[in-house]
């Protein structure tokens, strides 16, 4: 039997009430349920679950009513027996690409860092939201306010422009620029170029270059960029910059599997 990081628990009464707690007791259960079924290396009955958790099978049964719904678990049509469903392995998959964007960028943020001696940052789509999850400090004294898990605006900010230029499309909808036709013409020239600025934007007198980060297929995990004073990255920055992010946006793609068309 595999090792679960739930303790299964003989079954307790579940309220039926509303309340806190027979909430949070319903969602544990579930939680059970759906662990077990992906650490299981076959398809699973009920009985066979029931049994295995310690719960009574009606209790089974309408907890994987709620998975099935919702994309978490599958039943074969033959057997009837249950197995972990399609969306599991969507979202597994995303997390994996989320933290092996991470390991694959931090050396290669260092490089970039020593290259241009600015800060480095690396963001990557949750939920439709753009946010900073690697930080790489700069050589100079002074540290900007930005640290991971930090979300930035689509429109406003340098790695907002880059995934709405690059990124999927639902990211536009959700943007909702006050000039809809500005906003088009930029992401058409980020796209041209490979790479989007918003120098005074975030913060007065700072500015931030940054270029897109994609997966096996071409998919757009994230970007990555250089912040610092506009004294030091230009509104326009210099070529030598550029080619500092976009090469290193490229290695970090490269190591992810994309390869370009």
């Amino acid at each position: 039997m595999p090792h679960s990081v739930f303790p299964y628990r003989p079954e307790t009464p579940i309220s039926s009430s509303g309340n806190a707690t027979g909430s949070m007791q319903a969602s544990e259960l579930t939680l059970r349920l759906l662990e077990h079924l992906a650490l299981e290396s076959e398809p699973c009955g009920v009985t066979e679950l029931a049994q295995a958790m310690g719960l009574a099978k009606t209790t089974v049964h309408r907890h994987l009513r709620t998975l099935l719904a919702q994309g978490f678990a599958r039943q074969e049509p033959g057997t009837q027996r249950y197995e972990p469903g399609i969306k599991l392995l969507q979202l597994g998959e995303r997390l994996r690409e989320r933290f092996t964007l991470g390991r694959t960028a931090r050396e290669i943020m260092q490089r970039l860092r020593d290259a241009s001696g600015q800060a480095v940052t690396l963001s990557s789509l949750v939920d439709n939201r753009v946010v900073v999850t690697e930080l790489v400090q700069g050589h100079s004294v002074i540290e900007f306010g930005i640290r991971p898990g930090t979300e930035m605006s689509l429109s406003g900010t340098a790695h907002g422009r880059v995934a709405l230029a690059f990124g999927p499309a639902s990211l536009t909808q959700a943007a909702k620029p006050p000039d809809a036709g500005t906003l088009s013409r930029q992401l058409s020239a980020i796209r041209k170029q490979g790479w989007a600025t918003a120098a005074n934007e975030v913060v007065f007198g700072v500015n931030a270059l940054a270029a897109p980060v994609f997966g096996s297929g071409g998919r757009y995990l994230g970007a990555i960029a250089i912040v610092g004073s506009v004294q030091y990255i230009p509104a326009r920055p210099a070529s030598t910059q550029i080619d500092q992010v976009t090469g290193a946006a490229v290695a970090i793609s490269t190591n992810l599997g994309w390869r370009p068309t």
